[in-house]
């Protein structure tokens, strides 16, 4: 645990506060602050797994699940602080994509080289597909539809999306970590509960860690959003881009990484669990969070995307939802997955520019 403190310390956390103190530009500030975000997250995941593992399944997976998304939501809070709710709904759009198209196809792709066909558990699939649908396309197209561009509507829609989504988000946590958690585990869960067991850190230095780690993620969150403004405006970017793209992988680093590995040891359950899972929270428990959080803020962030999003995230969801019906995955599949992300990176990109 040392050793890896120590690594993060000094070849992340240290540039990111050199850059702030010696005012550096705009651009090179955001840079070191996203770099040291990287390992930060990959910190407080290994802190928050050694924690769970000590305070039971249960218990251990709603710590999971809260922390699973942690740096998104940071960062969400503090852009609303700024009154940034543009690049904070961007971000939300990106981190779903990201996880969906590129994480997922990435793992699909990377395992698919290593073992021609991969398998997953179908009810797993199934069940987590069904929740996208719901915390997507629903969540997200019907709130446009209905606002009729009336404030006093999109507050109403937006109100009862957060609402319906946080409650049936809890559900499925309920349904999953203690109604139906025989029926949906799987192999790969309970061979790395195994081995996370024999290898864990004692729980009092892991917990400190988680706190410690989370909050330097809210000081780096903090200057990271800081400096998007100028550096968006140096290289011509909008909140738009930044947010879909930048933001979106950078918070989501530690967890695509995380996937890719698991798809390569061909843990595909556990892949496709990180990949659609993380998908699945942003949409249904991080923006119902940063919604209501925005009220609070003085400036609310009305759950209404723009076309260009909508589209994307339902072509992502139907996908998605075609890829995994199977319980099957191959090298082929995660090349379409990646090929569509990219497409609709450029296309951001573009609609950005203009």
């Amino acid at each position: 645990m040392r050793r890896l403190l120590g690594f993060v310390v000094i070849l992340c956390i240290v540039p990111s506060v050199g850059a702030k103190i010696f005012h550096f530009s705009a651009s090179i500030q955001f840079l070191f602050d996203c770099i040291a975000i990287v390992p930060l997250a990959a910190v407080m995941g290994r802190a928050t797994e050694a924690v769970a593992n000590h305070v039971g399944p249960r218990i251990g997976g709603l710590l999971s699940a809260t922390f699973g998304n942690a740096v998104e939501l940071l960062i969400g809070l503090f852009a609303l602080m700024d009154g940034l709710t543009t690049l904070v709904k961007a971000s939300i759009t990106g981190s779903i994509l990201g996880n969906l198209l590129f994480v997922l196809g990435l793992s699909f792709f990377v395992g698919g080289v290593r073992h021609p066909v991969q398998r997953f558990n179908l009810k797993t699939a199934r069940s987590n597909a069904a929740m996208l649908m719901l915390g997507i396309p629903i969540a997200f197209v019907l709130p446009v539809i209905f606002s009729k561009n009336s404030p006093v509507e999109a507050m109403r829609m937006s109100s009862a999306v957060a609402s319906v989504s946080l409650c049936v988000y809890l559900l499925g946590l309920f349904f999953s970590l203690f109604t139906h958690r025989e029926v949906l585990l799987s192999a790969d869960v309970a061979t790395t509960s195994a081995d996370s067991s024999q290898h864990h850190w004692k729980l009092t230095p892991a917990l400190l860690l988680l706190v410690v780690v989370t909050v330097v993620v809210g000081l780096e969150s903090e200057w990271l959003v800081a400096s998007v403004k100028p550096m968006a405006a140096s290289l011509g970017w909008t909140q738009l881009f930044v947010g879909v793209i930048v933001v979106a992988i950078i918070g989501n680093a530690a967890e695509h990484a995380s996937a890719v590995w698991m798809a390569w040891k061909n843990r595909m359950d556990l892949s496709l669990e990180i990949a659609v899972g993380s998908s699945m929270q942003v949409s249904m428990f991080i923006a119902p969070i940063l919604f209501f959080s925005s009220l609070l803020f003085g400036h609310p962030m009305y759950l209404l995307f723009s076309w260009p999003e909508l589209a994307s995230l339902t072509g992502a969801i139907l996908l998605v939802v075609l890829l995994v019906v199977d319980g099957e995955s191959n090298w082929l599949e995660g090349a379409m997955a990646v090929g569509a992300y990219i497409v609709m990176a450029v296309g951001f990109f573009t609609l950005g520019r203009a």
